[in-house]
Parts: structure tokens; sequence; C-alpha cells
């Protein structure tokens, strides 16, 4: 079979803008084997005009199969991408370790792991799950940024599901326990996911937040209404919106979109916190800091799960996480409460005391420590007579300890917005922020009076 005709170079042909794609180490043979082209393809293109590093586990070369060469192969792509800040794209597809290269192979998966790890946080890594991912390379795939499957195809595990069950391992198993960021309904469909992935994304740590310019105007109104996934579609640039890990705790919504041609990440509490909640938020917040992408937190949340499985996960150490997360994260960060933000809600998901830079609430948002039932039965009970009933004290707390004003009074909450308005305060506060630094600029001297 011609080299540039098999599965694995196909699929990395279809990746890149048309005849950009160019290989390296074409002619590299397997180890005892010189009729054999190694089972993996490398190289580089452009993706809408951006330098991309990417590797292919050719299924028509020995199944894909993992030899000492192999790891060689994808370490020299990695030292091309880092010295290039170029993105990285794996697709994953193989059988498994060559068993006669033995401890050979072994060491191969370590240094591919070595060098995911040390382009970590340096350059964006998107695996795309084409075929078999098991064993080793199922770990390294989860190693990288984000996880997208490609088809029915597409199987990730450590252990067989012959000896687990065969629910596991398959697409869907991987986006329920959180290692697949997106599912595609086949190949195109995945590298057009990636496609947007990269376009919204930096190419490297240094490079700083992306611009993009698009058609849609700043100013545009909305109206703001409609279930979480309706409200971020109707106020990200053309509405568009990449959702991540939508299977996995999805009271937690989290993705990327632009705003105002800023890419930028989205998280939606949208529901109590939950244990998976939190960890996915905490990671995604993370990942959006490795790189400088600015994050959007909107929240509408009645606070954290209550229940023994929660508690004993335990609940405490991954809300800990969340709130390093935002407290540790220097990127721009912009938060507004859209509906209720009670308890720990309010504070952990991008408040100012955790690390907002702006902080917005609509007109009609509620902000208390407590859900304004439980408040009143609390500290107002004493308060419920005939001639005041506790619906009516429950109204009351909403509007005078629990309304968006409150907070604003003291400093809490920047401005509180009309629906309207979303959009346009969230485009010019992302666009104040583009340039944020927590370094100060040089200066050369004062500049003194006359």
């Amino acid at each position: 079979m011609e080299k540039n005709s098999t599965v694995g170079a196909v699929k990395i042909n279809a990746l890149f803008d048309a005849g950009t794609f160019v290989e390296l180490g074409s002619y590299v043979r397997r180890n005892g084997n010189p009729e054999e082209y190694e089972g993996v393809i490398c190289g580089y293109g452009a993706i809408d005009g951006k330098l991309v590093f990417a590797f292919s586990q050719d299924s028509d070369r020995m199944k894909g199969a993992f030899d000492e060469i192999h790891a060689k192969k994808i370490e020299k792509l990695y030292e091309m991408a880092i010295k290039n800040g170029a993105p990285v794209v794996a697709m994953l597809d193989s059988a498994g370790a060559l068993i006669y290269d033995g401890a050979a192979a072994l060491s191969g998966y370590g240094r591919i792991m070595k060098c995911v790890s040390e382009a970590s946080g340096v350059i964006p890594q998107i695996a795309v799950v084409n075929g078999i991912c098991a064993g080793m390379s199922a770990t390294i795939a989860a190693m990288f940024d984000l996880v997208v499957t490609a088809g029915d195809k597409a199987q990730l595990y450590v252990n067989p599901p012959f000896v687990l069950g065969k629910e596991n391992g398959t697409a869907a198993h991987a986006a329920a326990v959180g290692i697949a960021a997106i599912v595609a309904e086949n190949e195109d469909a995945a590298n057009e996911k990636v496609k947007e992935l990269i376009a919204l994304m930096p190419s490297n740590n240094a490079e700083g937040t992306t611009l993009e310019v698009n058609e849609d105007d700043l100013n545009r109104t909305v109206a703001a209404e409609g279930t979480a996934d309706e409200l971020i579609v109707e106020i990200a640039d053309c509405n568009k919106f990449v959702k991540l890990y939508a299977d996995y705790a999805p009271e937690m919504i989290v993705g990327m979109a632009s705003f105002g041609g800023i890419g930028t990440g989205v998280v939606y509490a949208n529901g109590k916190i939950s244990v998976g909640g939190a960890r996915k938020a905490a990671k995604f917040v993370s990942l959006c800091d490795s790189f400088n992408i600015p994050v959007l937190t909107l929240v509408d949340s009645e606070g954290v799960v209550c229940d023994k499985d929660a508690e004993n996960a335990p609940l405490a150490s991954e809300l800990a996480k969340l709130a390093f997360a935002y407290t540790s994260s220097k990127n721009a960060k912009v938060t507004v409460v859209v509906g209720k933000a009670y308890g720990a809600a309010y504070t952990l998901m991008g408040s100012k005391s955790v690390g907002a830079d702006v902080a917005f609430a609509l007109e009609n948002a509620c902000i208390s420590i407590l859900p304004p039932e439980a408040a009143v039965a609390f500290a107002w009970n004493d308060k419920i007579t005939a001639n005041k009933s506790r619906e009516e004290l429950e109204t009351e707390w909403k509007e005078k300890c629990a309304s968006p004003v409150a907070a604003a009074e003291i400093g809490e909450i920047d401005d509180i917005i009309a629906n309207a308005e979303l959009r346009q305060r969230i485009c010019a506060a992302l666009s104040m922020l583009f340039s944020k630094t927590d370094v100060a600029p040089t200066r050369r001297h004062a500049n003194m009076p006359l």
C-alpha cells in the first residue's frame, strides 16, 4: 500500500487546510522489518492558517502497533512543536505495544508521557480518539488538555471491555466519566470541533489572548432568557458555543466561545455544585489560565449539594480545588450573577473575593447566604404574624437582604445590568481586560513637574 493512501495518512490530511500538510520522517521503517513503514505519521500544516503539528497512528501499518521507533518519531514532533510554539493534535488508533519490543516499547510510552507532561501548559494539546486507544495509550490521551472521540469506532479504556463489561471503553462511557470533552458523530465532525477549538485558543502560553474579527455586533441586545445553553449561545459571537464535557456533571456547563472576537472560556453554574461539577470547573479554569484565556463565569446556583456520597468524596477537597483554580489564576475573569447565588456558590463561582476582575448582576439576581425561605425560617420566624405571612417575609428578604443592590453597595458587584445589555457589557469588560497583566509596565523614570 502506498504510504500516502493509508488510513492514517487520509485522516491526518483531512484535518489540515488543503495541501498544507507536510510529513516528517516519512521513510522511517520499523525495527527488524525494513519492508514496513513505521505505524505513526507525523507532520505539520495549517488549520485556518495557524501552524499546527499532528501525529496519526496508522491502523493500516500493523494496526498502528506501538514500538520504540514509533515513540522516537513522536518525540521529534514534540521537540519541533515546542520550539515553534504550536499546538499538537494526536490521532490515536493503535492495537497496543509491539510485544517483541518488550521494555523498549514500555520505555517509549514513558517518553511520550514525558513529552506530553513537559508540553502541558506550554502549547495546547488535543487528542482525537478515532479507533482503539487502550492501556497506556488511554493514560496518554487523558494527559492531553482535551479529548475528542470520533464516531462509533472510538474506544478508550485501560482494562479491556471483555473483562469489565461491554459498556466500558465506549465513547459514551469516556464522556460520562469526564475523560472525553467532546463526543463527535464521526471523524469529519471531530475534525471540525478540533478546528473550532484551535481557532479559539492561542498557539502557546506566550502568545496571549486571541482576537479574531467577526461580523457580530458588540452592542447587540439580547433577551437573556431560556435555558442555560440557550443563554450562552444567545450572547456569544455569531451564536457559536463549543460545549465541553456535556455528559459529565451537566449542572456545571463549560466550553469555549468568543465575545467581541476574544476567545473566552465559559463556566456556568446552573444548579447545585456537585463533586463532579466542582472538579470539572476547576480543571477548565486551570486550562484557561494556562494559556491566558479569559474566563466568563455565569452563576445561577442554590449552593452545593447536600448528600452523604458527596461528603465522602470528599466534597470539601473538590470545592478546595475549585477555590484554588479561581484564586491562583492570573487570566482575565468576568462574572455575572444571572439568577440565584446562594452561599458557597456565590463565593466560589468567580466572585470578586476569589479573583474576578469585574462582577455584574442582572436586575432579577438573588444573592444570599441562605435561600430566602431558609433565611426567613432561621432569622425572621418570630416576625410571622396574622398580618405578616411567611411568603411576604420571604419577598421582603429578597428585596432587602438578597438583592444585587445590597452586594453592589459594598463593592462586591460592580454594576447591576439589564438583561438586554448582557452581551454588550460582557464584551466591553473583556475588551478592557484584553491586555491584562499582573506585572506593571517598566518605567524609565518619573515625569517631573516643570
